[in-house]
């Protein structure tokens, strides 16, 4: 049987490991000179990259129940959430496109993580 993962880059290992275990709220191991997570039980691997370049798309998608209560939280722990000009909606003042209520698909932000790849918060 075929196993995969997903994988991205960093340009500073250390300080995704603090982000997505002390912000985020994973459990991180230390894996191949990278770090290794696991989501609803599927293997994130963030591998180191001199030359890192910044992933122009979302490469994580977090589901939340409330996407409120998560944006609160991560808030509180100054992140920062992203705003677009070309969505098919406006979003609202704490940057969520709510799709939902516009019958457009689920709610969801966008943040970054200390490497600048995109992350997003998608209500269930």
């Amino acid at each position: 049987m075929l196993a995969a993962f997903s994988g991205y880059s960093s340009s500073d290992i250390p300080a995704c490991k603090t982000f997505y275990s002390d912000v985020l709220g994973l459990t991180c191991e230390d894996s191949m000179g990278g770090i290794g997570f696991k989501v609803n039980g599927h293997q994130v691997f963030i591998y180191p990259k001199d030359d890192h370049t910044p992933a122009t798309f979302t490469v994580l998608n977090l589901v939340v129940p409330n996407i409120d209560v998560a944006i609160d939280e991560l808030m509180a722990k100054n992140v920062t959430f992203l705003r677009y000009d070309n969505l098919p909606a406006e979003q609202d003042s704490r940057g969520v496109l709510r799709g939902k209520d516009a019958g457009m698909g689920p709610n969801i932000a966008w943040f970054e993580d200390p490497s600048g790849n995109i992350l997003a918060l998608v209500e269930e």
